[in-house]
Order: structure tokens, then C-alpha cells, then sequence
């Protein structure tokens, strides 16, 4: 090997040396085990595909076969319906017209097997909202169970076959109209289910009175006590209308919620853009007073140009504080959780406690007083928080009792005593102001103006009067 080629091997072993020390100073090692990772990602998202791909089609086949299986079972459905139909009316035609030796049983279904075929095809009932909530399908089946048991209390009563029928047919009655009562009933229309209901049994308690009378007692008993179950029915039911309005006004709160910081976030990012704005001018400002202090050579001007530099700085740091501030509202769930109240709008003791992320929450307050409500709102206290919708949401649970609206939960007034309230924020932020005055004072003064006023009624003098 010539002395050419050794220095030939020993510049390719420097520039080698040189590329790997490049290759370790951009972290080409990471590099090739990132890619190396994702390669391996890669092909397990291709496996899991596969995977995903394969379990459609096998839920595309158990979807078709259970269409299958559907549509079998209501042919079959079918097909027991008219023979249900057909035997009632053969048992109908034995029970009132055939005059045969044939043993009743012998041409009859026995009980057991009747059981077992309406088992199969129910008869025909309406679906009730509340069997499809766990707490309110207990009370409906218990309600259910002592409606039942009223109806074979009332039932052994009855001792003719005349009687027995003429309740059967109440009975039957009843239910039909507790069914079309409750099929009818919609939210915040409690009150008018109610009193269908008292209707409808005071319609049926005057049949029974013009009815018969060796029976119309007891029906009427009856006919009494069903009504306190049936409106207890409604109530159940009801109150499945009353959860899905709150989680219906718990999504509208969500949304208004999320508007409302939306629309906070934007006025933030504004500020903030204002802010910088500010901020380069002080530093451009700054820069030009250093430059100048650098030129000075004037003892005096040198004291000024300190001076103002300083004074700027101090300007500078504040709008410096003032720009974190809105960053922190931009990015956390910082922000202020106000309690006002509006006397002359919702009176004593009412208070509203809701959140901002506004940078000065008084705005969101003036807001809140400029169209909806008639007087401006008095503030008892701003709480600054790092997490502001928790504290909001502490504050409400506690207060949950005391809503005045417990239905619409964007309605965030609670009718609750000023020094229990205070005692409350005092729990939970020991440092909060808190301020116990109700000044309310434009209602005050309005009701200052009414009274001042000169009284608008008209004195009429009889003329005759007048003429004595």
C-alpha cells in the first residue's frame, strides 16, 4: 500500500468519524428507533384493520341472520294471534250457545296452557317511559301490584255472574282511560293529566250511583280508591318527563357553557393582541431611551432619560402582569365565580352564582343587568379560582337544595340567607370578600319616585252636591 492510499484510508476514517459524530449530534439513534417503532405501529394499525374488517363482516352476517330470525318469529307471532282468535271465539260459541254432554275440560284449553300462549303473544299494552328508568319501574310495579290487589279485593265481592260482569267491564273501562291518559301525558302537563283523571273517575262514580244499586256501593268505594292509584300512576310517569327535561337543560347548559367561554376566549384573545401591541411600544420606546442614555454625555439629561426608562419598565412590567393574566384565562379553567343579587327583580334572599373568564368579571355582571332584568345587580363577591367551573359547580351542588328552578339548571338562582351563603364562600375561600348589603339602589330610588308622585285618581263632585 502506497503512502498515497494510507492517507487515503486515514481521510475516509476522519470523514466516517466526522458523519457518525454528526449522526449522533442529530440524534440519529432515536431517529432510526422512532422509525423503527412506527414501522412496527404501522403494521399492527394494517393487522388491527384486518381485524376491524373481519368483525364487520361477521356482525353484516349476524345482522342478516337476526333479520331472519325477526322476521320467522313475527310470522309465527302471527299465526298464534288468529289462532288465539279462533279458539276465543269457539269457546264463546261452547259457552252460550252448544247444549252438549261433552265435558267442559274436553274441549277446552286448560289453564296452564293458556298461561303459556299468552306468555308467547301478550296481549296488546302500551310501553310506560318509566319501566325504562330502574328507580321508577319499582315504584310503577308497586303501584301496579296494589292496583292489582285492590281490583281482586273488590273482585271477590261479587257473587252473581251479572255483578261480576258489570265490574269486569269497569275494570276494563278504567284501564283503557288510565292507558289514553297516560299515552297523552308530555311534559308541564302534570296538572292537566291529574285532573283528567278525576274526571274520568267522577264519570264512572255517576254510572255507578244511576246504575245498579245493590252494587253501586262498593263501586263507588272502588271507583274512590282507584283514583288516588291512578293519579300516583301518572305521577310515576311524569316523573320520567321531569329527568329527561333536566337532561335535556343539562345539554342546553353544556352548550350556552361552552358559548359563553367561546365567546370569552375570543374577548381574551383581543385583549391579548391589544396587550402586545402595548408591549412593543414600551420595549421599541425603552430601546430608543437606552440608545439615547448610551449617546448622553450630560449628567442631567443622563438622570432624565434613567428616569423614564425606569418609569417605562415599570409600565411594561404591569402590562407584562396584566398579559399572563389573559393567558392564564385563555388556557385553564381559571376565571371568577360571582354572587349577585337583584332585589327589586327576585327579591330577599335570592342570589345568582354563575362563572367568568372575563379579565374584569364586572363586565359579565353589567352584561347580565342590561336587558334582562330591570334594575342593575349588586355584587356580594368576586372568587378568583384556578379552576373556576369546579368552584361553580362545588358552590351549586351545595346549594342544590335551594334552586329555585331544579328542572332548567342554566336558571343559576337559589333562594338562600345572605349570612349562610357568606359562611359558605368563607368554607371554601377564607380570603374572599364578601359583602352582606342588599343596596339595590336604583329600586330604591324608583320606589322613592313612586311615592313622591301625586296620585293620578280622579275625585268626581256630584253636581247636585256641588250646587248645595
Amino acid at each position: 500500500m502506497g503512502l498515497f492510499d494510507i492517507f487515503r484510508v486515514g481521510k475516509i476514517k476522519a470523514e466516517n468519524n466526522s458523519l457518525k459524530q454528526q449522526l449522533q449530534e442529530l440524534h440519529a439513534d432515536e431517529y432510526f428507533q422512532v422509525k423503527a417503532r412506527l414501522d412496527s405501529m404501522t403494521q399492527e394499525i394494517v393487522d388491527n384493520n384486518a381485524l376491524i374488517s373481519k368483525q364487520h363482516e361477521e356482525l353484516s352476517s349476524l345482522t342478516e341472520r337476526s333479520q331472519k330470525v325477526s322476521k320467522q318469529l313475527n310470522t309465527q307471532t302471527s299465526k298464534i294471534n288468529r289462532y288465539k282468535e279462533l279458539y276465543k271465539s269457539i269457546e264463546y260459541v261452547l259457552d252460550n250457545f252448544l247444549i252438549s254432554d261433552i265435558q267442559y275440560s274436553n274441549c277446552r284449553l286448560n289453564p296452564h296452557d293458556k298461561k303459556d300462549l299468552e306468555a308467547l303473544t301478550p296481549s296488546i299494552s302500551l310501553c310506560f317511559h318509566s319501566l325504562d328508568v330502574k328507580e321508577l319501574r319499582k315504584a310503577y310495579k308497586e303501584n301496579e301490584k296494589q292496583i292489582d290487589q285492590l281490583m281482586d279485593l273488590y273482585k271477590s265481592r261479587y257473587t252473581t255472574k251479572a255483578n261480576k260482569s258489570i265490574y269486569s267491564l269497569v275494570v276494563i273501562a278504567l284501564r283503557a282511560e288510565l292507558q289514553n291518559v297516560l299515552y297523552n301525558l308530555k311534559y308541564d302537563k302534570l296538572e292537566k293529566s291529574i285532573e283528567d283523571i278525576k274526571t274520568i273517575c267522577a264519570k264512572y262514580l255517576k254510572i255507578a250511583a244511576e246504575g245498579n244499586q245493590s252494587i253501586a256501593s262498593t263501586l263507588t268505594k272502588f271507583i274512590g280508591e282507584m283514583e288516588y292509584l291512578f293519579i300516583n300512576t301518572v305521577k310515576i310517569e311524569y316523573s320520567y318527563y321531569t329527568k329527561k327535561e333536566q337532561a335535556r337543560q343539562e345539554q342546553l347548559a353544556l352548550k350556552e357553557q361552552m358559548r359563553q367561554e367561546a365567546e370569552e376566549r375570543k374577548a381574551l384573545e383581543t385583549e391579548r393582541k391589544k396587550i402586545e401591541k402595548e408591549e412593543t411600544k414600551y420595549k421599541i420606546e425603552i430601546e430608543k431611551l437606552q440608545d439615547s442614555l448610551n449617546q448622553s454625555s450630560s449628567d442631567t439629561e443622563t438622570q432624565k432619560l434613567r428616569a423614564r426608562i425606569l418609569e417605562l419598565q415599570q409600565q411594561l412590567s404591569n402590562v407584562i402582569v396584566k398579559k399572563d393574566e389573559i393567558t392564564t384565562l385563555q388556557n385553564g379553567k381559571a376565571g371568577n365565580v360571582y354572587i349577585i343579587s337583584n332585589l327589586g327583580a327576585f327579591g330577599k334572599d335570592v342570589f345568582k352564582i354563575g362563572m367568568t373568564r372575563r379579565l374584569d368579571p364586572q363586565d359579565r355582571v353589567n352584561e347580565l343587568g342590561s336587558a334582562s332584568v330591570p334594575f342593575k345587580f349588586d355584587v356580594h363577591s368576586f372568587i378568583f379560582s384556578q379552576d373556576a367551573v369546579g368552584l361553580e359547580k362545588q358552590l351549586h351542588d351545595i346549594l342544590n337544595e335551594k334552586r329555585l328552578n331544579k328542572v332548567n339548571l342554566r336558571k343559576e338562582f337559589f333562594r338562600v340567607d345572605i349570612s349562610e351563603l357568606e359562611s359558605i364562600v368563607t368554607s371554601i375561600d377564607p380570603t374572599a370578600e364578601f359583602n352582606k348589603t342588599m343596596f339595590a339602589e336604583e329600586f330604591h330610588q324608583s320606589a322613592e319616585i313612586d311615592l313622591s308622585q301625586p296620585s293620578n285618581k280622579t275625585i268626581w263632585i256630584d253636581e247636585e252636591d256641588n250646587n248645595e
